[in-house]
């Protein structure tokens, strides 16, 4: 079943285009990556799949239209876009109350549960916390949601390394299921490629890029080139060449494993480098188009 469907999603501020005619599919029980440059569409794309914008197109969220149903859609997502949004001036044991109140499948045993874990007592302030345990509380209320869809903009932003860990690390050992879907965007795509199942890249308001992470590794791969087989590696037209300490680097799709093997050493290349190759791509192509 699909969690969410897209065909023709179109969303224009004035003359500038943020989605231009996305297609997309994303199956229920997925981890979807949604990865682009600033400005590429992500934000506005999340938005209408939120309901928190109208958009021209066909756009499913959980078999309904978010923009028409957004007050029943909202009983199976969460949102988070950062977690520096809770108020500051509230107080731990006040934000369990409010989503007590507010969010019918919230289950504050739960959400009880996981701060019984961390340091935070219930009479302190957001202000009064460190950024890592704002993310905590924040992780402990969405966490004891009984929703179908959670869907996270740039969830990590500000927060350092070991808290971005943690958060990713208490979003699969305690939230993920298969019964549930994850769409997440981030610029730290290097923490996230072991959480995915699938990743899609999005530039100018198009979905360049839509692949499953078992396709990925079977599919692509990245070899550091002998010297003296460049040109031998360049003749089996790579997508894209880096230079690294020196040494050719080239990535390549669906090419034979063995073949490249004798030109260096071989692995699967991570989504960063996947990443910088499609964009340069791309914008090679416009440039070309523009010319």
């Amino acid at each position: 079943m699909a969690c969410i469907e897209a065909r023709g999603l179109r969303k224009a501020f004035g003359t500038t285009i943020a989605v231009d005619g996305i297609n997309l599919r994303v199956e229920e029980g997925r981890i979807l990556g949604l990865i682009g440059p600033n400005g590429a569409g992500k934000t506005t794309a999340l938005n209408a799949i939120l309901g928190l914008t109208p958009y021209q197109g066909e756009l499913r969220v959980l078999g309904r239209d978010p923009w028409t149903e957004r007050d029943q859609l909202m009983r199976d997502v969460c949102f988070i876009a950062d977690v520096a949004v809770l108020p500051r001036w509230i107080r731990v044991s006040q934000a369990l109350d409010y989503v007590t109140g507010v969010h019918p499948r919230f289950d504050r045993a739960k959400a009880e549960s996981f701060l019984a874990k961390t340091t935070i007592r219930r009479a302190s302030k957001v202000r009064e916390l460190s950024k890592g345990m704002v993310t905590q509380l924040h992780l402990a209320l969405v966490m004891a949601i009984d929703a179908k869809l959670l869907v996270l903009d740039e969830p990590t932003l500000g927060l350092d390394i070991l808290y971005r860990k943690q958060f990713y690390d208490s979003l699969l050992n305690d939230y993920f299921d298969r019964s549930r879907t994850i769409v997440v965007t981030t610029h730290q795509v290097e923490e996230i490629q072991n959480v995915l199942t699938d990743v899609m890249f999005i530039d100018r308001g198009r979905i360049v890029f839509d692949c499953s992470m078992e396709q990925l590794e079977s599919r692509y791969l990245e070899v550091m080139v002998h010297p003296e087989q460049v040109a031998a590696a360049r003749a089996l037209k790579p997508m894209h060449e880096r230079q690294v300490l020196g040494r050719s680097i080239l990535l390549f799709d669906a090419a034979d494993r063995q073949q490249l093997a004798a030109l260096g050493d071989v692995r699967t290349p991570s989504i960063a480098d996947l990443f910088v190759a499609v964009m340069g791509n791309q914008a090679g192509q416009a440039q070309g188009a523009a010319q």
